[in-house]
């Protein structure tokens, strides 16, 4: 007997990684969204902080006004509407050249931190090295 095989190809299922965005300033969350869709990841905007999730994410980016203060109540908030989700925080408030994943991030709770303004190729490495490559 003769084997037959299909030339149609098995439909491949991409599923595409979400971004859930903390952030206040509209025009600044339009630059990370348009990054990041421009990277291939899907993004959503969050609704209030304290808000459930509407449906679970890959990770959060939080603009975090003053993370010594009211960042981590903020941090706090995300994190009961996100379980278990990573979550970058980036601020005006972090100094430039600051260990993105040293004692700041450890003392807020996030997996990252990211000092404003910042570079797309910043943001991509830092949502990269957490989730990987958008697919």
């Amino acid at each position: 007997m003769r084997e037959i095989r299909s030339t149609i190809p098995s439909p491949i299922v991409e599923t595409m990684l979400d971004i859930v965005i903390y952030e206040e300033d509209d025009l600044m969350r339009g630059l990370l969204e348009e990054w990041l869709t421009g990277a291939g990841y899907r993004v959503r905007r969050a609704t209030a902080p304290g808000a459930p999730a509407a449906e679970d994410a890959d990770l959060v980016i939080a603009n975090i006004y003053m993370p010594t203060h009211a960042g981590t109540r903020l941090v706090d908030e995300i994190r009961a509407a996100h379980p278990g989700t990573p979550l970058i925080a980036i601020s005006a408030q972090f100094r430039a050249g600051l260990s993105t994943a040293g004692t700041t991030a450890q003392t807020l709770g996030v997996t990252q931190v990211i000092a404003k303004p910042l570079t797309r190729a910043a943001l991509l490495g830092a949502v990269g090295a957490i989730i990987g490559p958008a697919t």
